[in-house]
C-alpha cells in the first residue's frame, strides 16, 4: 500500500490524495467527492504512512493494521461501521490487533482506522504496494 500519498487533514472530513506541491503548501483531492483543495503549510496534515498504532510491545505501522483488517475481511469492507458503539469497535479491533494498548488507543482512533480502511477499500487503494519495499527489491 502506498500510504505516503494519502493524507488526513485536520478539520476536513475523510482522506485526501496528494496531487501536487505548490509554493505555499499542496493540492489534494478528496477520496469522498474527488474535489481538489489547496492546503496551506500551516494546516495540520498527517501522512498515513507515518501513523502507527500503539501495542503493548511496540508501535505497529498503520499499513500493517490495514493489511490485517484486509486479511480478516478478505478485501471487503469491514463488517462493522465506524458509527458503531465503543464496545463493538474495541471488540473488533481486538480481533484485528490483539495486543493493542487499550490505554493509549482510544475508541475515536479505532473509529478513524475503520473509516479510513473502508474509504481506501472503496477507492481501490488497498492493492497498492509500499513504495519503499518495492524500490528496495528492484
Amino acid at each position: 500500500m502506498a500510504l505516503d500519498k494519502i493524507l488526513a487533514i485536520s478539520g476536513k472530513p475523510g482522506l485526501y490524495k496528494l496531487v501536487t506541491q505548490t509554493r505555499g503548501g499542496f493540492v489534494a483531492e478528496s477520496l469522498i467527492d474527488q474535489r481538489k483543495i489547496t492546503v496551506g503549510i500551516q494546516q495540520n496534515v498527517s501522512i498515513l504512512s507515518e501513523i502507527a498504532i500503539y501495542t503493548l510491545t511496540e508501535e505497529v505501522p498503520l499499513r500493517e493494521v490495514l493489511e490485517k483488517i484486509k486479511t480478516k475481511e478478505n478485501g471487503a469492507p469491514t463488517s462493522i461501521s465506524h458509527k458503531d458503539g465503543k464496545d463493538k469497535l474495541e471488540e473488533y479491533f481486538f480481533e484485528v490487533l490483539p495486543d493493542y494498548d487499550e490505554d493509549r488507543v482510544y475508541a475515536s482512533d479505532i473509529k478513524k482506522v475503520v473509516q479510513w480502511y473502508n474509504m481506501l477499500q472503496k477507492n481501490d487503494l488497498l492493492q497498492l504496494e509500499d513504495t519503499r519495499t518495492s524500490d528496495e527489491e528492484e
